[in-house]
């Protein structure tokens, strides 16, 4: 679900050229394709399973490597010594909106599309180009300044985040402002264990829970090096889910300790670097009211980590915050939306902290799905509710977009390594590319069905 990158805008040039056009696909593994591109373009490694001709220098017929990041730094950064803000931690503060770095690339695509060279265009692209109409492209272009959490689902990422911390801490000082920088944490050993579309790159058996702390310290590390900036972080989307309901998978039982171990190793270190935290509690239509005890568990065994704020929803799925009616496939769960879902849980958490966000970002359409618990790039979706504070609720904190839009569910390519086969359900729009990476075409169509419109 939910991890980031770029994905290709179309198909593979002809064969002969033997170079991958401008957004295409170069390598990864099973990828038999070229894996050169095109003049201005260069092959960059997305993750394992993809790398893409991305605009910039260097040699266009390398593929990309992502750099290699150490748990432990040469200077000891400063610890955090401040309590926990009292209330909600995205009041008096700017979220960045540098968050999503796959919609500025597309917004400049939408700019510049008039100047790219012929040769770099599939027909697809130049199709894509005539059917853009100027209202279509300038509603497109405002999701860019709409900010998106930013994913660390490799260990490699990691090494962007710290530009992330300075750009936030240098605008903050310079314009007399505070910012908040928004996080998700996600990359646990045997990640997404009951499908298939997310898999990770850590393995129980290749030391995946060693390697997880690393990843943690890391992380860590650098976030203490500028505690003016507030971090705010969403703690591994699925994971706690999957321990409820998918223990009959044997992947998801055989995980079940070092999830937990991890998870509560993951809320010890990122307390100590002050960041917010929401642990993540699937949707309505997935646990129900399940998660109340055992999210409770894992922050008490976690040593009851005072910088836990409570718990994410919706986080990369499609449910209402508020639905007008109930949507038949919800029958007969009472809790048809989010919010009746958070206000049915809150109560029974305590002593966990009841504060919630939502994720609405792809939520602005209803009734679309042919069963509820069909997650994979659904058809008709449109962008949702924009992120406020303003949620007409005290247990929410804020409406999110965890999930950045326009990147992909998962593949419906079923060669894929990480097929999964919700991804060719009814409800999903096919054909799309690789878990995480930019999906054009469903990108536009969130535009165009946003709700409230763009």
């Amino acid at each position: 679900m939910k991890s980031t990158g770029l994905v290709a805008l179309a198909a593979l040039l002809p064969f002969a050229l033997a170079q991958s056009p401008a957004w295409g696909q170069c390598g990864g593994i099973g990828w038999s394709g070229a894996t050169t591109c095109v003049s201005g373009y260069t092959c960059t490694k997305v993750n394992d399973y993809y790398s893409q001709c991305l605009p910039g220098s260097g040699n266009p017929g390398t593929p990309g490597t992502s750099a290699s990041t150490s748990s432990t730094s040469t200077a000891a950064p400063p610890t955090n010594t401040n309590a926990p803000v009292e209330g909600n931690p995205y009041t008096g503060y700017t979220v960045r909106i540098r968050g999503n770095m796959a919609i500025p690339l597309f917004a400049d695509l939408l700019r510049n599309r008039s100047t790219l060279a012929p040769t770099t265009l599939t027909r697809s692209m130049r199709l894509q180009q005539k059917s853009l109409t100027q209202p279509v492209k300038a509603k497109a272009l405002k999701v860019k300044e709409i900010p998106t959490f930013i994913w660390f689902d490799t260990t490699a990422k990691l090494t962007t985040l710290e530009p992330y911390l300075k750009d936030a801490s240098e605008k903050g000082k310079a314009e007399g402002k505070k910012y908040l920088l928004q996080i998700v944490v996600y990359n646990l050993p045997e990640r997404d264990c009951a499908a298939l579309a997310s898999n990770g790159e850590l393995t129980i058996d290749n030391d995946g829970e060693a390697k997880y702390r690393q990843y943690i310290d890391t992380m860590v590390a650098t976030i203490k090096k500028y505690p003016d900036v507030r971090v705010v972080a969403v703690v591994e989307p699925d994971s706690l889910a999957n321990l409820i309901t998918n223990l009959n998978v044997q992947k998801c039982s055989r995980a079940q300790t070092v999830y937990k171990t991890s998870t509560q190793y993951a809320l010890k270190q990122l307390n100590t670097a002050g960041v917010y935290m929401y642990l993540d509690a699937g949707h309505a239509g997935w646990l129900r009211l399940a998660c109340q005890p055992y999210s409770r568990q894992v922050w008490q065994d976690a040593g009851s980590p005072e910088y836990v704020r409570g718990l994410a929803t919706n986080v990369a799925n499609f449910n209402a915050l508020r639905a007008a009616s109930p949507d038949p496939v919800t029958s007969p769960n009472p809790n048809y939306d989010e919010i009746h879902y958070i206000e049915a849980m809150a109560g029974p958490l305590a002593p966990f902290p009841a504060h919630f966000i939502v994720d609405q970002g792809r939520s602005g359409v209803q009734n679309i799905r042919d069963q509820w618990g069909d997650w994979c790039n659904i058809k008709g979706a449109g962008f949702g509710t924009r992120p406020t504070t303003n949620t007409g609720s005290s247990l929410i904190d804020s409406i999110v977009w965890v999930k950045p839009g326009g990147e992909s569910d998962g593949t419906s390519d079923s060669s894929a390594t990480r097929f999964d086969a919700k991804c060719v359900s009814a409800s999903s729009h096919i054909p799309a590319p690789e878990a995480g990476t930019w999906f054009q075409e469903y990108f536009e169509t969130l535009v165009r069905n946003a709700n409230p419109a763009l």
